[in-house]
């Protein structure tokens, strides 16, 4: 039986969750990061038509993402997918900018020679793009490489995370395309016929590039000794990660509180309501409250059945901008409240205790299972390791499995009598079930009414006497019961709870004020002391197991992307150095990404882990370009292995990797400013890792590897000038 109930305080609608984005979304979304995008090309170019031009390389990629990702991937618009594309704004637009921007470089060389020697456009458009076009089909592959532990993960995780990664790959590819097929036409057609094309820079690159130029010099009489500095910084972010706090998943905010009351089974439906009742009127006076729902007991076909004595009441709160105080304090609140109520209390949310029962079959972050054969061993076991875990600080809802003594006639057939009357057990137990629980015989229809026809004993003939006169067809013929059988009354749980054919009980728990790896690693420490009687045992359950297998499996899998990621470097530059190099930017983008989370108080979760995936590819994208541009230099324009060539070669280099940086953070807005919206939680920890990474390795990467070219980069510099195709560069 179901009752439900529902008390208003000041709307009796309840928020929508923000999970999915209709497709009417795309139109209101989509138009102002274009706006922003194109905003930054502008400033930092200083030209229309080369705003108009870079542009056109996000509503492209749009259509292709909708015609092969959404269509052939089966997939729809949602969080996840959107979030794939605002992460790969940046890139989408690095392509563009780098074709683009060397081609207006070649351009205004090509104007300034003598008219003889002055080549045609289309061979400008031509040269400039193929000199590119090599950089950024390798860092577009470096990309796709560092996203394969995401196709590995299973479970929860990767069907959230796996979506993400489809879109942000396939936009990806499609700017690829664009860059080096519709991007030269567009050039050829567009920018010849600009007014502007001899103005120079904006004053505020000009000012950048001035100011860089004499830091850079100033970098290089000494690289050793800031080389050390950015080492020492790596190394302190890398043993950081070790103590940071870790999570499955970021913590969500549903708009929605899951409050349940579970009193002990058997309990009345009356009691269980009256009970709820009270609840209900406590919870009803948090300010923060805006109404509450309530039901006892589920249906008997729900998917999760349960019994009257279990109660739960859904909480609405207020919108997030409105709230005065956090989550983890309102959820406190509510257990002070229901603290003098007969029932054990859990507090979670609707989709998140969902995902604790997938992980672990327990409504709650933990489950800690205690195995073996007796039933009142268990229970005592749980009781005294309960009160042990009860000093944990940060353990709250602490709760073992209930259970109950209810009475019972147990039967002990006599098998030895059963054989000589010529009757075997499996049928006098077929004969009892069939008369204690009943046998339905037909239907009977009363106008547009149905009752099920069931055999059954009579409630005054379930007793010990009773049962001992049942009649039991034997080949003998009939005999009572109590001739194969004994019977006697006696007690038993009202369940008896098994996994993997184990007998086990379960104490559930969650955490509130503290991160859940640092709850569970004192519980280890107890539970390891914890002493049991032989062939008995504990195991761990819940939301950080799933943490700690995916955490390896992508730690496992990101060993051999950086394994491909230095074959596809190597098979590029013939250069192990060269390789080692770019790679470089990986550690100095964890500075910045280590330093966010840390100020964000962002747990490292599977999305910050995403989020390090991701930062991984775009850093060395912009290593990619630069070291490919100063050999460029040196093949296709004569310059000579010196400090001229290396300022040169990164002051022309550094207005696309800051509008790549730009561009990149101005996406990533929505999701590192609305963090308590909800739908957006989980791709917050994303957006700080990728934003934080992007400023320390965008810094970092514009003077620490100028100086790594500059000490280290000669000799293999040259050997790139003996490649034989000066057609196209690097």
């Amino acid at each position: 039986r179901m009752i439900f109930s529902t008390s208003t305080t000041a709307s009796s609608t309840s928020p929508p969750i923000a999970i999915a984005s209709p497709p009417k979304v795309i139109v209101l979304m989509e138009r102002p990061k274009y706006l922003k995008t194109n905003a930054v090309i502008n400033i930092d170019i200083g030209i229309a038509v080369n705003e108009i031009k870079t542009g056109l390389n996000v509503p492209k990629n749009r259509y292709k993402i909708i015609a092969l990702v959404f269509k052939y991937f089966g997939l729809s618009i949602n969080t996840m997918t959107l979030g794939g594309l605002a992460i790969a704004i940046g890139g989408l637009v690095d392509d563009a900018v780098v074709d683009v921007e060397n081609i207006i470089r070649r351009l205004k060389i090509n104007a300034d020679k003598p008219e003889g020697e002055r080549v045609s456009v289309i061979e400008v458009v031509r040269m400039a793009s193929l000199e590119v076009r090599t950089g950024i089909i390798y860092a577009t592959a470096i990309i796709v490489l560092v996203f394969i532990p995401l196709f590995a993960l299973s479970g929860i995780e990767g069907k959230l995370f796996t979506p993400l990664g489809i879109a942000f790959i396939v936009s990806t590819l499609a700017s690829l395309i664009v860059s080096v097929t519709v991007t030269p036409v567009l050039s050829y057609y567009l920018l010849p016929a600009m007014k502007q094309a001899s103005h120079g820079d904006t004053k505020i690159l000009v000012w950048l590039k001035s100011h860089y130029q004499i830091m850079l010099n100033r970098f290089l009489v000494a690289p050793k000794r800031y080389i050390v500095y950015a080492a020492s910084l790596v190394l302190v972010s890398g043993l950081s990660i070790f103590v940071m706090p870790t999570a499955f998943l970021p913590p969500f905010n549903e708009g929605t509180l899951l409050v349940g009351l579970r009193l002990n089974p058997g309990v009345a439906l009356t009691e269980s309501s009256a009970i709820a009742r009270q609840a209900e009127v406590l919870i009803r006076q948090i300010p923060e409250v805006t109404y509450v729902g309530r039901r006892s007991g589920r249906a008997e076909l729900d998917e999760h059945a349960e019994g009257v004595h279990v109660s739960e009441l859904d909480v609405g709160l207020k919108p997030a901008k409105e709230l005065t105080r956090s989550m983890a304090d309102i959820q406190d609140d509510i257990r002070k409240r229901l603290v003098n109520l007969p029932a054990a209390i859990a507090i979670g949310q609707p989709i998140s205790h969902r995902i604790d029962h997938m992980l672990s079959g327990v409504r709650s972050q933990i489950a800690i299972k205690i195995f073996g054969d007796d039933l009142d061993i268990l229970r005592s076991q749980a009781d005294l390791l309960r009160s042990k875990l009860s000093g944990v600080s940060g353990l709250v809802d602490l709760e073992i499995e209930k259970q109950v003594l209810a009475p019972q006639i147990k039967v002990r057939i006599n098998y030895d009598l059963a054989s000589q009357y010529g009757v075997s057990t499996s049928q006098v137990m077929e004969v009892l079930q069939s008369i204690v629980e009943g046998e339905r015989l037909s239907q009977i229809i009363e106008g547009s009414k149905r009752f099920g026809l069931v055999l059954k004993l009579p409630e005054t003939s379930r007793t010990l006497d009773g049962l001992s006169d049942v009649l039991i067809d034997t080949p003998l013929g009939r005999i009572p019961l109590s001739k194969i059988a004994s019977l006697e009354d006696s007690d038993g749980p009202n369940q008896i709870s098994r996994d993997d054919g184990k007998r086990r009980i379960v104490i559930s728990a969650n955490t509130s004020n503290r991160a859940l790896s640092d709850v569970v690693k004192d519980i280890r420490v107890v539970v390891d002391n914890f002493r049991m009687p032989e062939g008995y045992f504990v195991t761990l359950g819940g939301q950080f197991v799933a943490q700690e297998m995916a955490s390896k499996l992508i730690g496992f899998l990101s060993i051999g992307s950086l394994l491909m990621m230095f074959a596809v470097l190597y098979t590029k530059y013939k250069s192990t150095l060269f390789s080692l190099m770019i790679m470089s930017n990986i550690p100095l983008a964890m500075i910045g990404a280590v330093i966010g989370l840390w100020l964000s108080g962002q747990p490292l979760s599977i999305a910050a882990l995403i989020g390090f995936i991701t930062l991984a590819g775009i850093s060395v994208r912009n290593g990619i370009l630069k070291i490919s541009h100063y050999l460029n230099l040196m093949r296709l324009e004569g310059e000579a292995f010196s400090k001229s060539m290396i300022v040169r070669g990164s002051i022309e280099r550094l207005s696309p990797v800051l509008m790549t940086a730009l561009v990149t953070a101005f996406a990533l807005a929505p999701l590192l400013f609305e963090a308590e919206r909800p739908g957006t939680e989980i791709l917050h920890p994303v957006a700080v890792v990728i934003f934080s990474g992007l400023i320390s390795s965008t810094l970092l990467d514009t003077f620490l590897t100028p100086a790594m070219f500059w000490l280290y980069g000669k000799k293999d510099a040259e050997k790139s000038l003996l490649i034989t195709n000066a057609q196209e560069g690097y």
